[in-house]
């Protein structure tokens, strides 16, 4: 049984430091390489990069709200989707550092309660690269009943309305993006801590790393700040990305590209992590998938060298989002978007900033 008590106070208040906050400012010159891509994709948002974490490049384009007439600037917050797995993973490792549990530990132990016979053979590692087989109940039943994307059922409910399905597929042995893996990290989360998850995430990760744009909760996809998500600009069309609580871990946080780029230098480069789950959360899992924890590591083709580098990506609603370091040269790239715009695109185009060969 975890003592609660004394993990908040020995754990939590001891890696709640905060650390430097970065700030973007807008670079002058220009780069024909990203003017190009701008023009050729009428892009709205915010395109970034930097080596060890000093700025090379900053820049915003287009509108964040095109209602209001109000252009995106570098302090401008996107939905990062996807990206909130990498976070989230960070969590864990850091919980994992404090010997509370391990990745190969079954999901039956840290939630009591939850069914043994699947739990037993489902393991921490199997949640966060997307292996559990554990099918996803939620979606199925969102089809049936669209308001469950903005009723907050609390994380226990959910868990156990849309999480304890047969197993799909043998633990490990295939890859599904299921949310219902993240559902059961939050509860995981919560129950190590005695925090909700997103409090918990704010006191171990995020204001540790000085992230003090990024957040979750229900108010920022309409706060000032925030570029409004778009199905077309012309004529200009929302498109609502509506979420709950328990969805925040696998794709519900908002964040700056000054605040990724700062999160990407110390997690890979700084010592965030111990050096064991750096490791851990370098190495892939998923070979089909370039998958690892929480996000993909994919091999670039630089000058005819194999270069490994982390690849972050989201997609939710218009937001679009890439994030990309190379562990040799300690380079990063942001490209944040509200258009809907298309991720290979994106993915390509951070491709050729980095000097990276055309994918095959």
């Amino acid at each position: 049984m975890i003592d609660r008590r004394l993990f908040l106070q020995g754990s939590l208040m001891g890696i709640a430091t905060l650390a430097p906050v970065l700030s973007l400012a807008r670079t002058e010159g220009d780069d024909p390489r990203i003017e190009a891509f701008v023009r050729a994709n009428g892009f709205h948002g915010v395109i970034a990069t930097a080596r060890a974490g000093r700025i090379d490049y900053a820049r915003a384009f287009g509108m964040a709200d095109v209602g209001a007439k109000r252009p995106a600037t570098l302090d401008t917050v996107y939905g990062i989707a996807s990206i909130s797995k990498w976070l989230t993973s960070v969590t864990v490792l850091r919980l994992i550092e404090k010997g509370r549990m391990t990745l190969d530990t079954p999901i039956s132990t840290l939630l009591p309660g939850y069914r043994a016979d699947t739990g037993a053979r489902v393991t921490l590692a199997h949640l966060l690269s997307n292996t559990s087989g554990i099918p996803n109940g939620f979606i199925a039943a969102a089809k049936l009943n669209p308001s469950l994307v903005t009723t907050d059922l609390g994380t226990a409910e959910s868990v156990r309305r849309f999480c304890q399905g047969d197993l799909a597929f043998e633990p490990g042995s295939k890859f599904d993006y299921a949310m219902t893996n993240w559902f059961l990290v939050v509860a995981i989360i919560e129950r190590l801590t005695g925090r909700p998850f997103q409090d918990a995430m704010r006191a171990i990760t995020l204001d540790p790393l000085g992230l003090r744009h990024t957040r979750a909760d229900a108010v920022v996809p309409s706060a000032p700040g925030t570029a409004i998500s778009y199905r077309t600009l012309e004529p200009p069309v929302a498109w609502p990305d509506p979420g709950t609580p328990v969805m925040a871990a696998g794709g519900g946080y908002f964040s700056t590209a000054g605040d990724l780029i700062h999160a990407a230098h110390q997690v890979f480069d700084s010592g965030f992590l111990k050096p064991e789950s750096l490791r851990v959360l370098r190495t892939i899992r998923v070979p089909e998938q370039d998958y690892a924890l929480g996000g993909r590591v994919r091999t670039l083709t630089i000058g005819g060298v194999p270069v490994p580098a982390a690849w972050e990506t989201g997609r939710t609603a218009g937001y679009r989002s890439v994030l990309g370091h190379r562990y040799d040269t300690r380079e990063t790239i942001v490209i944040l978007n509200n258009t809907g715009l298309s991720q290979k695109t994106l993915d390509l185009f951070a491709d050729s900033l980095f000097g990276a060969a055309p994918r095959a």
